[in-house]
């Protein structure tokens, strides 16, 4: 559920753009200013999380995530001047900082993680296949755009409760005792007897290669994902002459695509590698991504970039799986909430770029920019080292 709240809150700007850029009189690249502050938020968010969990357990966690997300919530509905609006995207990044990097690390040390990272992401998936539809037919029947956040709202206040009852008294649970002594030996291991401080852990996520190569490829996944979501539709409407009320639709089949993608193709990417299946899956990506900018048809548009949200849908869980089996555990909650911090600045700092440039150049940049961004995964993939099996 929290995913899905997330992914209501990530797809709907997409849609909702066109209607913010009229309501406050500004262009392509002013809008963009809210993918920036989202992003600072996760990334004030990276170094924090595990120290948020030591302090405060997981379930308090939840809490304090869940209020930053209702408050951020609550700012955009009153409608305020616009930058009011850009502070609210950072209360929203940080809070889904802190769901992110504790709902993966859980799912990745369950049994069949790849099957439950990609159920997760499915959620957020589906989220984001729900999230543009509401959001066009709300706006385009002279709805307020602002009101389509008392969903996400309500889906935050929901969360809160249900994810304080269900993790309370998780530290006690038998799983995480033995993963806090197997923390511990590894830490020994490293660093002597003793006990290791958040800033050596953060410090050794950082100086840890697979940490570095996994953010930069979570950095161009998200960035190329985030740029169709949020481009796709303005494109739509400056080349194609797209109507907006029913091109915004056109958003809601990419992240369908991601859906079925994460729930269908997680297990046979699984079965067949995760590291063989995520360069085929990002090939197909840039075929379809290649077919979307050159057919001069918009329905034939909207199938192609539903089938590059498809083939990029398992992507997302694979990597997650694999960097997993890759970090020491002791490392895993800093390193992958770093990764996951870096993935949502790629989401927000490819959106910008694309923003600045389409308000000089078109946005026919979101392509190149995309294609550019596969490029990166594929090479940051390949230069991922061995998987080997764990020693602890």
């Amino acid at each position: 559920m929290m995913n899905f709240a997330s992914g209501l809150n990530d797809s709907a700007p997409g849609a909702l753009i066109p209607y913010i850029e009229k309501e406050y009189h500004i262009g392509y690249a002013i809008v963009s200013l809210i993918f920036v502050t989202n992003a600072v938020g996760f990334i004030l968010a990276a170094p924090c999380t595990h120290a948020f969990e030591t302090r405060l357990g997981r379930s308090k966690t939840y809490i304090f995530s869940a209020s930053l997300l209702a408050a951020g919530y609550i700012m955009i509905i009153c409608k305020p001047p616009f930058p009011v609006v850009v502070a609210s995207f950072f209360l929203l990044g940080f809070g889904m900082a802190l769901n992110l990097a504790l709902n993966n690390v859980f799912c990745a040390n369950l049994a069949n993680s790849t099957a439950a990272l990609g159920g997760l992401h499915g959620s957020y998936g589906i989220g984001g296949t729900i999230g543009p539809l509401i959001a066009t037919a709300l706006a385009s029947h002279g709805v307020p755009w602002s009101f389509y956040y008392t969903i996400t709202l309500a889906m935050s206040l929901c969360n809160l409760v249900l994810a304080a009852y269900a993790f309370r008294g998780y530290e006690k649970d038998l799983p995480v005792q033995l993963m806090t002594a197997l923390e511990r030996t590894a830490s020994r291991q490293t660093h002597g007897a003793g006990k290791t401080s958040k800033t050596q852990l953060l410090k050794q996520a950082l100086e840890n290669k697979v940490t570095v190569i996994g953010a930069l490829f979570i950095f161009a996944y998200q960035g190329a994902e985030v740029s169709i979501s949020g481009w796709v539709v303005s494109f739509l409407i400056s080349y194609r002459n797209g109507d907006p009320s029913n091109v915004g639709y056109v958003s809601a089949g990419f992240w369908a695509g991601i859906t079925i993608g994460r729930f269908v193709l997680s297990h046979p990417a699984h079965r067949i590698g995760e590291k063989l299946a995520v360069v085929l899956l990002v090939a197909g990506a840039v075929a379809f991504q290649l077919l979307t900018w050159l057919i001069p048809n918009i329905l034939g548009e909207a199938v192609m970039v539903s089938i590059v949200g498809l083939l990029l849908g398992p992507v997302y869980p694979c990597a997650t799986a694999v960097f997993s089996r890759l970090l020491p555990r002791n490392i895993q909650m800093s390193s992958l909430s770093f990764i996951s911090a870096m993935g949502s600045s790629g989401g927000a700092v490819s959106p910008f770029f694309t923003g600045l440039l389409a308000q000089h150049v078109g946005t026919v940049v979101l392509h190149p920019i995309c294609i550019g961004l596969y490029g990166v995964m594929v090479t940051s993939w390949v230069c991922l080292p061995r998987i080997s099996k764990r020693s602890e």
